[in-house]
């Protein structure tokens, strides 16, 4: 199983919506919130380049953004 990591932040319903998909689906995440860890913001937005939350990100594949039922199905 591929490691998946969601970068979230307080008050975001596309972060919740991709989070309840991804325990439906039964798919293990590791969820960290970019307003409580100072390194995890400054590597989502100086490393990765994205601005918009969620960020998903799953070990061997680019990392993607926004609720995104379409690529969330394939993990």
């Amino acid at each position: 199983m591929k490691n998946v990591t969601v970068y979230t932040k307080f008050g975001c319903p596309q972060c919740d919506m991709t989070k309840s998909m991804l325990s439906g689906e039964g798919v293990e995440f590791t969820t960290i919130n970019i307003e409580e860890d100072e390194a995890a913001y400054d590597h989502v937005v100086n490393t990765l380049g994205l601005r918009q939350m969620p960020v998903v990100v799953v070990e061997g594949q680019d990392p993607f953004s926004g609720f995104r039922p379409d690529l969330l199905l394939t993990l």
